[in-house]
């Protein structure tokens, strides 16, 4: 008990007596905040998979390789 008082004391002498309820208040709502992501599902967190076609993953190898992609221009040539 006698080392909270100690502790206490610190922070008074740190932050003064005006800025303590702040401080508690600030570090109770990070606290929830943690808690509350803790709690919540993965699901909500997980951002939904990306859906490749074949399409897009040869363009993605192409690029990877260091190979230029060919671009398909509006006069056909």
């Amino acid at each position: 008990m006698a080392e909270l008082l100690v502790v206490l004391a610190i922070f008074v002498l740190l932050f003064g007596a005006k800025r303590l309820p702040a401080l508690a208040d600030g570090m109770g709502k990070a606290i929830r905040n943690f808690k509350k992501g803790l709690n919540s599902s993965d699901e909500d967190v997980t951002p939904p998979p990306k859906q490749v076609t074949e399409a897009s993953s040869a363009a993605e190898i192409g690029s990877r390789a260091g190979e230029p992609q060919e671009a398909k221009r509006a006069d056909g040539s």
